[in-house]
């Protein structure tokens, strides 16, 4: 289980839910989130051919980022679900997904073994047990599918960072986090019959410290990581 992120915080944000916060990120989130975090992550996992996908299943797909991602690498038929309304409606106006819903990345309405490849960007840390996450992506793929999970890496929260975001007056927001160690997912993907197949990890570098000065502090601290897996077995 998650550990709650608040003994770690340095920050003291005002926090507030999964779903009120990203009902207030929604506006700003595709200009707030740097590709370095997710979407460079995914382009180096040089052993998934995206192209040869016919159908992926976008777990928490938020404003459609990853889903505009995959379209643009000729990827299949993508079907996105999400908790919150508003960035489904950002997400539509993408054009990139044959279906969107509203639901729960840890259980929603999508069919079984429909879906080459899952895909999950930026979202676990806000749940507090992996496993259903882990299983949920067993239940969509076919065998032999692929799950490609992109997370805030636990170090970067372990130094007292929340996912969080300014306001239109400044003010930040935090949205509730919760710690998972690297183990954690390793764990819950074996119990979901999941084979490790890559790793990787963004790491703060001189290029972006040179932008944002603020970062200089972070410098090569690792921000967020990438796992792939194949589905080994039914769970």
């Amino acid at each position: 289980m998650g550990r709650d992120f608040a003994p770690f915080d340095t920050r003291n944000y005002e926090t507030v839910s999964v779903r009120e916060g990203y009902v207030q990120w929604s506006a700003v989130y595709d200009a707030t989130v740097d590709d370095a975090l997710d979407l460079d992550l995914l382009s180096r996992l040089s052993c998934i051919l995206w192209d040869e996908l016919t159908s992926v299943a976008d777990l928490a797909c938020g404003t459609g980022r990853v889903g505009t991602w995959l379209k643009e690498r000729r990827a299949g038929q993508v079907d996105g679900v999400d908790l919150t309304p508003e960035m489904l409606r950002l997400a539509e106006t993408k054009g990139t997904y044959r279906t969107l819903s509203l639901g729960d990345m840890t259980g929603c309405d999508l069919a079984g073994e429909a879906y080459d490849a899952v895909t999950n960007v930026l979202a676990s840390a806000h749940i507090k047990d992996l496993a259903p996450l882990y299983l949920e992506a067993a239940r969509l793929t076919r065998p032999e599918g692929w799950f490609a999970l992109v997370g805030y890496h636990p170090v970067f929260l372990l130094a007292g960072i929340p996912t969080h975001f300014d306001r239109p007056d400044g003010r930040p927001l935090a949205i509730e986090t919760y710690v998972h160690m690297l183990s954690e997912h390793f764990a819950a993907a074996a119990e979901a019959g999941w084979a490790f197949v890559a790793f990787d990890e963004h790491v703060v570098g001189e290029a972006i410290c040179d932008q944002r000065p603020s970062y200089r502090k972070h410098l090569g601290k690792p921000t967020s990581f990438v796992l792939l897996w194949r589905r080994d077995r039914t769970p």
